[in-house]
């Protein structure tokens, strides 16, 4: 598994094929899956270079959807180059990358060109991008929405920097308007300033989620490797490390999380990958109304994923489901990432899920599952620690519908 090589078949006595796991050999052509054949048949069709992974567990490559690189403008904080090769070095074969964290955001047209040109060149992973809503940018949207980014991500309070503010009710309708009829999906940082707080009880935000989809709405949840694997009672006093928005909950809260994956009641798990320098953590002071809200786990999501779900009950196809095939469907790139069928793009994680490791940043977690290689359209961009010498990724733009003028 030479990085930077182009492999023609991938032969495991462990590919997951839909629900089930058998031996199988994925031919590969020119970047797409081409086909999936039972072992004893493939050796008539392989006449390339067969790249044979023994028992590790080929899958689709993740898809993570919300990744805060902060190129251009925070570059000091993460670009794309260390990023998304950290995503490869987790498995991760697509981003989508956030608004926001760079400077300038992703809330103009022009903005998203300048994000363009800093990302090219720079990445290891295909990558797709999210544009912003922030107050009176709706004229924007539409040429946004044709540039071919993803949808569009909004806050309800202070975002954490002020080149993206947050949106009114006014604001949501006024890019609404603008938004329908193209496809595209508008996404909220769905926290809102309250005057009186209640006292907490239960997961209240499930039952909003309940009721509005029973209304009919059609809403898409997520939640993030953080909130699955911390504990509020577990965090040492003033380890600023662990801030992020909304913060770390109790134990009660995160078991609400895992049964609500459980049901269906939450559709994804996703990075929410927020890196900064270290001196913004404000770690020498403890000090959390000052640090930096952001955790990093790009790396280390499927590990985290599987560590905690599979002593839970989740098979391997309800990893697929919740890292690779609903992260692609939101953000429109179901027709090409996500599945490991044919005329898909070839991303494939070939990992150990029974290896263990100790990771110290997470509290000095024993996780499960150990990514051993990470395919892109068919080339090794991670192998055993190496990456390839170039970045193989490409740049992602949706095709949304063509909306009848206002």
């Amino acid at each position: 598994m030479e990085p930077g090589s182009a492999v023609s078949a991938v032969r495991s006595q462990r590919v997951l094929c839909g629900e089930e796991i058998r031996p199988a050999v994925i031919l590969i052509k020119e970047g797409k899956i081409h086909s999936i054949l039972p072992d004893s048949e493939a050796s008539v069709h392989t006449a390339g270079k067969v790249l044979d992974v023994g028992n590790s567990l080929v899958m689709p490559g993740i898809v993570d959807c919300h990744v805060h690189v902060n190129e251009p403008g925070r570059t000091t904080w993460e670009g794309y180059w260390t990023a998304t090769r950290a995503a490869a070095a987790g498995g991760v074969t697509t981003i989508v990358d956030m608004p926001l964290n760079s400077i300038p955001p992703t809330t103009t047209l022009g903005n998203f060109r300048e994000k363009l040109r800093a990302a090219t060149g720079q990445c290891f992973v295909d990558t797709a991008f999210w544009g912003g809503v922030i107050p009176d940018n709706q004229l924007e949207l539409r040429p946004m929405v044709q540039a071919g980014v993803a949808g569009f991500k909004c806050f309800l309070i202070h975002s954490g920097v002020d080149e993206f503010p947050h949106v009114s009710d006014a604001d949501l309708h006024a890019a609404m308007k603008q938004l329908q009829g193209t496809d595209s999906v508008l996404l909220f940082h769905a926290e809102r300033e309250v005057q009186h707080p209640a006292a907490e009880k239960g997961a209240q935000p499930l039952e909003l989620i309940r009721a509005a989809r029973q209304a009919g709405a059609p809403l898409t949840v997520e939640t993030t490797h953080h909130y699955l694997n911390l504990t509020a009672e577990n965090i040492p006093a003033r380890a600023t490390q662990f801030k992020c928005c909304p913060p770390i909950r109790d134990t009660a809260n995160q078991e609400l999380l895992w049964s609500a994956l459980k049901a269906g009641e939450i559709d994804m798990v996703v990075s929410d990958h927020s890196p900064c320098t270290p001196d913004l953590k404000c770690l020498d002071r403890g000090d959390f109304t000052q640090a930096w809200g952001g955790i990093s786990s790009l790396q280390f999501g499927l590990s985290l994923f599987w560590t905690s779900a599979s002593k839970r009950g989740f098979s391997f196809s309800d990893a697929v489901r919740l890292l690779c095939k609903e992260p692609a469907q939101l953000c429109r790139l179901d027709n090409q990432k996500g599945s490991l069928i044919p005329g898909h793009d070839a991303d494939l994680v070939i990992w150990d899920p029974e290896k263990e490791f100790t990771l110290t940043p997470y509290l000095g977690l024993a996780l499960r599952g150990k990514v051993k290689g990470t395919i892109v359209r068919g080339r090794v961009v991670y192998s055993h620690g190496s990456f390839s010498s170039q970045p193989l990724g490409k740049h992602l733009f949706i095709k949304h519908k063509t909306p009848a003028p206002l």
